[in-house]
């Protein structure tokens, strides 16, 4: 049986823990989070993938390319700032499950398209589920991760984001040519589809959310999941620990929260609006750069791979060292890896040996983010925290794309673009760093 400790949110009276080691259960949660990323890391990157040969079969251009990327941006913001807090007050079991279907009918459908603006609105929807499950499964995680191992958990979450994407890169090479962007669209929606059955047997709910209720069924329920953690029974349920007013939105504002919420914003803007440059063009830059389609599509699979390295990198760092030094050092370093990419006339074995260490460090560094956001917000709100921290971060990720293309379009040499996104990479690291943790959960 697992030794207890306090190290969970605490609540007025009781509390209910995560423990100090591992349980089944606790590694099950973790594990089913990261598959969800994983897909959704398919589900959203494979657009980078197919962009060549849907701007070629559309007859568009790299502009109204970039407007497409941005559409799921958008819909990723709205699931984060409109969806994801409705955890905090229905539960993270049902939001999770809801928006992950959402986003796997969305996918399906893409591939039934036959107009831009079409799957425009379906990518507006996809993103809308995705954006509201990643909040959510941080939040999750978070809350059943022992405390030590807090940062490893929420950053190995979206370590699944990138590595998805890297499976998804390899598979698009052989598929897209033989099959077409539609049937791969399609194809990926199956692959979520098929999930969806495992999540609904396997997930459990969140303990505070069973606390919050305060029934006897939660009771029940909560004790249910203490005993497959190795923990005692309880004989009563523990007391809610926040009241109403100090929850949701006023609630990230409140008890000294104010800055570090602010600066948890702006880190997310700054951040999101260099990776998802980078996510979304490095591809096309690539081809730009003298490179084959093939070789441009595994550019792209080398950057998620460096980025799946390095979130993981990055949480195990980041047990021994300073969460926010650690984000400042990787973004610092992946803004110089960019100005060199940009810069350096490189064979193709050194360019995609570049675009993993950007991938390390710019994927690696931002997604510290996420478990400094779990970290500062109580569980009440946490979900609340997160998806908004995420949702504002989107006017980041959905301006990286469009400006991404508008230089394209406009000409500009790829040294001004590569350091063009470099400049934010800086702040973002900034703005992380100087988040308080004083008091933080």
């Amino acid at each position: 049986m697992s030794t207890l400790s306090p190290s969970l949110d605490d609540t007025a009276g009781m509390t209910v823990e995560a423990g100090d080691n591992w349980s089944t259960l606790q590694l099950l949660v973790v594990g089913l989070c990261f598959v969800v990323n994983m897909i959704d890391g398919m589900d959203v990157l494979i657009l980078s993938y197919i962009a060549p040969t849907l701007q070629a079969d559309l007859g568009v251009g790299a502009d109204q390319i970039g407007v497409l990327f941005s559409a799921g941006l958008v819909g990723m913001a709205v699931g984060g700032l409109l969806i994801a807090p409705l955890a905090d007050i229905y539960g993270r079991r049902k939001l999770i499950l809801a928006s992950f279907i959402t986003a796997t009918v969305g996918m399906i459908l893409s591939g039934f398209v036959d107009s831009l603006g079409q799957l425009m609105v379906l990518r507006l929807f996809v993103g809308v589920g995705i954006g509201a499950v990643l909040a959510s499964m941080a939040a999750i995680i978070a809350e059943y991760a022992p405390d030590r191992h807090r940062n490893f958990a929420v950053g190995l979450l979206y370590a699944g984001y990138p590595l998805g994407a890297i499976a998804t890169g390899f598979a698009a090479a052989v598929a897209i040519p033989a099959f077409g962007w539609q049937a791969v669209l399609t194809g990926a929606g199956i692959i979520s589809a098929i999930f969806v059955p495992v999540l609904i047997f396997a997930l459990p709910e969140s303990m505070q959310f069973l606390v919050r209720q305060g029934s006897t069924t939660s009771l029940d329920k909560l004790n249910r999941i203490r005993a497959r953690m190795g923990q005692a029974a309880l004989s009563g349920m523990p007391a809610a620990p926040l009241t109403a007013s100090r929850r949701g939105v006023a609630g990230l504002f409140s008890d000294g929260r104010a800055r570090n919420t602010l600066l948890l914003w702006t880190s997310m803007i700054s951040g999101f609006a260099a990776l998802w440059f980078a996510i979304s063009w490095v591809p096309k830059l690539a081809t730009m750069s003298g490179l084959s389609t093939e070789d441009a599509i595994y550019a792209g699979t080398s950057f998620n791979a460096g980025a799946f390295i390095g979130t993981v990198a990055l949480g195990l760092i980041t047990a021994r060292l300073d969460l926010r030094r650690t984000i400042l050092v990787f973004l610092v370093g992946a803004a110089v890896a960019m100005v060199l990419l940009g810069n350096l006339d490189l064979a193709v074995g050194a360019t995609l040996m570049l675009a993993f260490v950007v991938g390390f460090l710019l994927q690696g560094g931002f997604n510290g983010i996420y478990p400094l956001a779990a970290r500062i917000y109580p569980a009440e709100i946490r979900s609340t925290g997160i998806g908004w921290t995420t949702g504002i971060g989107r006017a980041g990720a959905v301006a990286g794309p469009l400006l991404g293309g508008f230089l394209i379009e406009a000409g500009v040499s790829l040294p001004i673009i590569f350091l063009t996104f470099a400049i934010p990479a800086i702040i973002g690291g900034v703005c992380a760093a100087a988040v308080r943790m004083d008091g933080a959960s």
